[in-house]
């Protein structure tokens, strides 16, 4: 007789399967870039996160087979025992100088990075307010801090005013910079506004900003005007535009100094091996010495919102590297992913629970690898199976 756990896994996994829910993992046989290779086959890829196309860099890997063969593969500790190495420091260093801000602090993960401050900025009969489509980390991490937990109205900081009208305590607002499904910003200057009239902190994850908006690559809040002032708490990954892996936080000295004393998801966990750290160095770098691939993905993006609006796809407005493109049944957005990749094309179908019910999609992500003869293919393919 099955056990109680094995009847409710397998009723969970056969239920996901008959909703169009179940997921696969793809298996590579390459590195990241415009062009994988997936059972031996090669496939023109527009799923993936390497947004400036740095996670195969010629500097990047150089960099990091370097720190290998001086520093080792493992970090060997946490790094507040002896896990913390010199690349680990100029990392941290130049991550504070990127963003305009006095110190940064290195995480294993974003997710890491956002449940863990969190649970250290916010304690029981505080208030934190979070945008329904905020990433699973920040909304899991408010969830579990104790505070209590008010989820506003997508980018509507009006909803959000009402909300915080009258309540009393220490306020947070947690929002994404760009939005991971949707690929639209939040408006943070009117946020930051009603943050100071509520004396109120603001936190944002820029994992989809950094390295991709502003002048110099430093996200969201240089392309928005905000200093360390306006927005207290900044989060960001290294593993999206930056090629690499890992996360940091960014602020004032109070802030990453008791995130170093207090945060468990920092204080208990192995750091980084140091080449990682190094590797992630050289994409910072990349950043001011070729601020062409920001550009160039610009302009990618602007030439494929246009052709597929030329064909009448059903594109959600966003003007940044992630481009939804809705179909809304998640049994129909599976088959359009299928038929793509019969055509050369891997473009992952987005399915509840990542997206609400009703808005499956396909997230086609823009690189700055992508040739402009590449994205018209994709065009081409996308009209041609749209509507079978």
């Amino acid at each position: 007789m099955a056990s109680v756990f094995e009847q409710r896994l397998g009723a969970a996994l056969e239920q996901r399967r008959q909703q169009d829910l179940y997921r696969q993992r793809l298996t590579l046989d390459s590195p990241q870039g415009p062009l994988v290779r997936l059972h031996n086959r090669e496939y023109l890829n527009f799923c993936s996160n390497d947004y400036l196309g740095l996670a195969a860099h010629p500097k990047v890997l150089e960099s990091f087979l370097r720190a290998a063969t001086e520093y080792g593969v493992g970090s060997g500790a946490s790094h507040l025992v002896c896990g913390h190495s010199r690349p680990h420091q100029a990392l941290e260093e130049a991550l504070a100088e990127l963003t305009g801000r006095p110190r940064a602090l290195l995480f294993s993960s974003g997710y890491a990075a956002n449940t863990g401050t969190l649970a250290t900025l916010l304690r029981t009969g505080d208030q934190v307010f979070q945008d329904r489509l905020n990433h699973a980390s920040l909304l899991d991490g408010g969830l579990h801090s104790g505070a209590r937990f008010r989820r506003f109205a997508h980018n509507d900081v009006a909803d959000l005013e009402r909300r915080m009208a009258g309540v009393d305590g220490a306020k947070l607002v947690v929002v994404d910079g760009v939005f991971s499904m949707d690929g639209d910003t939040a408006p943070l200057a009117e946020l930051s506004a009603l943050c100071r009239r509520e004396n109120a902190w603001l936190m944002v994850d820029d994992a989809h900003g950094i390295g991709v908006l502003g002048e110099t690559g430093a996200g969201s809040l240089e392309a928005a005007g905000m200093g360390v002032s306006d927005v207290p708490v900044l989060m960001a990954t290294l593993g999206k535009a930056l090629g690499v892996a890992g996360a940091f936080v960014a602020g004032e000295e109070l802030l990453i100094e008791n995130l170093i004393q207090q945060t468990r998801n920092y204080i208990y966990t192995t750091a980084t091996p140091p080449a990682l750290a190094a590797a992630a160095l050289a994409a910072v770098q990349l950043l001011h010495e070729e601020s062409w691939r920001r550009e160039y993905l610009a302009t990618l993006v602007a030439r494929f919102r246009r052709g597929a609006l030329e064909q009448g796809l059903p594109l959600m407005e966003s003007h940044s590297a992630i481009q939804p493109l809705l179909v809304g049944d998640a049994g129909s957005a599976v088959a359009l992913s299928q038929r793509l990749r019969a055509a050369g094309l891997l473009i992952s179908a987005i399915r509840p629970p990542t997206v609400p019910a009703g808005t499956s999609r396909l997230r086609i992500t823009l690189s700055a690898a992508h040739s402009e003869q590449q994205v018209d293919y994709l065009l081409e393919q996308l009209g041609r199976h749209w509507c079978q």
